[in-house]
Order: C-alpha cells, then structure tokens, then sequence
C-alpha cells in the first residue's frame, strides 16, 4: 500500500483518470470520491462520463450524481462534503482516492480556501462600472495599485476576477491575495501524493472527438432533452457542462446533430486544452503519467501505487 492514504487523480477529459482510479481502488480496497464539478449532478451521466452502474458496483463511490441541477454546488460547498467523506474512509481505514478534473477543488483540498469576507452588492457595482468606464487596461493600473500580485495572475479579459478582485480590496481594506494566502489546506502535507494524467495533445483530442458520438449513442441527447424540459435558469453550474449548450441547441432544431457535433468536439478538445494548462502551471511538482492507454500508465506507474 501507498505510504500515503489519499491519492489524488487529476486531468483533462477523456484522459483516463477514472479507469486508473477504479483499477486501484480494487487494488487497494480504497474508495472513490469524486473532484468534478459536473459529475456532481444527477442526471447528466453520459454527457459528464461519469461512472456506470458496473462501475460503481466495483468500489464504494462518493459525491457522484448527489446534487439536482437546479442546486448549484460552490467550492466550498464541494470541499465541505468532500472533506467529511475523506474523514469517513480514514475513520474506515481504508484509502481514498480522490479523482476529477476540476483544478481548483483540487487546489481547495491542498492549499485550503480563502474565506472572503461578503462583499457589499453597491461595491462589486462600483467596480464593475469603474471597469466598463475605464477599460481594462486603466482598471488594471487600479488594481495594481491595491493588489499587485492579483493584476499579474489575472489573464487578460477575465473582467469576473478582476472586477471581484478590486471590489474585495476597496470593500475589505485587504488584498484578495492576501485572503487567499492566508488559507489553512483541508490535506495536510505527508497524507496525500498527486498524480497528473499528461498525455500527448493529438492523441487525447483523438480520444475526446470519438467520445463524443459515443455519448449520443449512450442517451446524451435523452439526458438533455431531460433537463431542457424542466426550464432551469441557463446560467446554472450543470447545464455548463461541455456539449450540453450544443445538444440543446441542435434539439430545438437550431442546428443538425452533425454541426452540434462537430461544435462540441472542438469545445471539448479547448476545455481538455484548458485543463492541462492549469495543471501544468498549478501542480508542477505532482508525479506526471503521460501514457493514454490504460496498460501503458499501469506500466508507466509501475509499483508506485501498488
């Protein structure tokens, strides 16, 4: 067994990840939990690929399909639920082994989350009206002059966070960073090892095109037209999953199932390219598995985890 009873297993779509947490969870008598966002909701198997009945009959599984669409789930949410059932799998002693794509409940669970306080309505107004009246390029040198460090990180034209950034130091007199910084990490160091899944760009957006249509023979489509029947506000966390605005639009007769396809796919193939950036720049001293085929990262791991 591991010296560390928690394994993380993170990557992009279509990497492979859970196959290789399944397989050790049998090895190890562990347990599952889940670090995905969209895989957090019910009714949204198939298109969020997330564990089969066969699957979830081979190991205990938790925080899959646990919350309705019209409940929108935060991070901290996430890693309240997500801490109590690590708690329980240690209380069991078993191993847990915690898999997904989701960068920042990852970067929750090892370097803890910053808890701002509320931020007036009035101010995160001003600072937006302060953004659309200024521009981004002088609402920047603003910011910088309140929080340097949070001007840097922050890609250019993600008006959110900037935006959020300076309505946080204007309102609290503290920078976001320093928020941030001053965060306690739920994993404490020596309990866990992380695993990124790597594999090279032009075979895994091979893999996330067939998948695709694979999803459409699964019941994708049946699972949006689902969803699209309860006329739930567009703007909740599940109905962002990657291919649902596309589905749906092919099934109110806006497109052919072949343009939503095709338009899916290359949303995918931007989402898995996402995903690795993040992981590369957020977790580069985690262990890397660059094969995509299961046997070969079996191989590629060797007795690491065995």
């Amino acid at each position: 067994m591991p010296d560390t009873p928690i394994t993380l297993i993170a990557g992009p779509t279509a990497s492979g990840k859970s196959a290789l947490a399944l397989r050790l969870a049998r090895a190890l008598d562990g347990e599952i939990v889940n670090a995905d966002s969209m895989q957090l909701y019910a009714g949204l198997r198939v298109l969020t690929a997330g564990p089969s009945p066969e699957e979830l009959a081979q190991a205990p599984h938790h925080l899959f399909a646990v919350a309705d669409a019209a409940d929108g789930w935060s991070v901290g949410r996430w890693l309240s639920a997500a801490a109590a059932a690590l708690a329980e799998i240690a209380a069991r002693g078993r191993h847990a082994i915690v898999v997904g794509g989701t960068g920042l409940y990852f970067r929750a669970l090892t370097h803890g989350l910053a808890e701002v306080p509320p931020v007036p309505e009035t101010q995160r107004e001003v600072s937006g009206l302060l953004y659309a009246a200024q521009g981004e390029p002088a609402f920047r040198d603003l910011l910088a002059a309140l929080d340097p460090a949070a001007e840097v990180r922050i890609e250019v034209g993600d008006r959110q966070r900037l935006v959020r950034a300076h309505a946080v130091a204007v309102a609290t007199g503290k920078p976001l960073t320093a928020w941030q910084t001053d965060t306690k990490p739920t994993l404490a160091a020596g309990t866990w090892r992380g695993l990124v899944l790597d594999p090279p760009r032009p075979e895994l957006y091979a893999r996330c095109d067939a998948r695709l249509g694979l999803m459409v023979e699964h019941g994708a489509l049946d699972e949006v037209a689902a969803m699209e029947a309860r006329d739930l506000d567009p703007s909740l966390p599940a109905l962002k999953a990657v291919g649902y605005r596309e589905l749906a639009a092919h099934l109110r007769g806006e497109t052919s199932l072949d343009e939503a396809l095709d338009a899916a796919r290359q949303e995918t193939r931007r989402y898995a390219k996402r995903q690795m950036t993040w992981f590369r720049n957020q977790t580069p001293d985690w262990e890397r598995v660059t094969a995509l085929e299961h046997e070969e990262q079996l191989t590629q791991l060797g007795d690491q985890l065995t």
